[in-house]
């Protein structure tokens, strides 16, 4: 059984909140450029925990933080002890930007579907995240995004689906690569990757039964899967 097939279990409305987390991390951390060291690791926006269920699993990292502005610790905390792994997951209620850790608390930090909600602010990366890190420690993140800015027909399809101002959340890979280097290339590595699990991620949100799976099916079958992505970035503190 390859360790994936382990979650299934939760690939279910219950648990999904979008798009597989599950998938989009297993491949965020199987394409990782570099060696990334996990010991104390920060898991920024995990929704109901369960990326922080598998990092605390498949990687060796001792403590994995789960913090989320939308999701109650408390809530998160009873998830985490019935799964027995409260030795090894800490929920934490709290905003992305007043996080409350030392600076070079984490190894690494890891954002799966949520950076875009909070991160594409100037400074942002650099003065609210980065600084949590330590020296030769990574940030891997997995975001939602386009293969291209969308014209005529699919823009007017994207706005509608997207709805309102959460259409400016959407950016491309070339977009996302610029914005890094413009917070952090003086000191930082950086690596900016399409990933190719695109259709399995969506296809497994269709199928967990969630309103809101049905909802995106009917917009990406009338051609929007054209224009969306999905972004992992890599970014190494030198």
């Amino acid at each position: 059984m390859s360790h994936i097939e382990k979650y299934r279990q939760y690939f279910t409305k219950d648990f999904l909140m979008g798009p597989n987390s599950f998938r989009l991390l297993d491949e965020l951390l199987q394409r990782k450029p570099w060696n990334t060291p996990f010991g104390r690791t920060l898991d920024l926006g995990c929704g109901m925990a369960m990326t922080s269920l598998f990092l605390a699993n498949e990687t060796d990292a001792k403590q994995v933080y789960a913090f989320d502005l939308w999701v109650s610790a408390t809530e998160n905390y009873a998830r985490v002890r019935e799964r027995h792994l409260e030795d090894k997951i800490i929920p934490i209620h709290g905003d992305a930007m007043d996080m409350p850790f030392a600076q070079g608390y984490f190894d690494t930090a890891v954002s799966v579907d949520a950076y875009h909600y909070f991160g594409c602010g100037e400074g942002i990366f650099s003065q609210n995240v980065l600084p949590y890190v330590k020296k030769g420690g990574c940030v891997l993140i997995a975001v939602p995004g386009l293969k291209e800015q969308p014209q005529g027909d699919l823009k007017t399809l994207f706005e509608e689906w997207a709805e309102g101002d959460d259409a400016e959340l959407f950016k491309t890979p070339d977009w996302w690569k610029a914005y890094l280097e413009k917070e952090c290339a003086d000191q930082c590595e950086i690596i900016v990757r399409e990933a190719a699990c695109f259709d399995l991620a969506w296809q497994e949100w269709f199928d967990s039964g969630h309103a809101y799976g049905a909802r995106d099916k009917e917009f990406l079958d009338r051609g929007l899967n054209q224009v969306l992505d999905f972004v992992l970035m890599y970014v190494r503190k030198k």
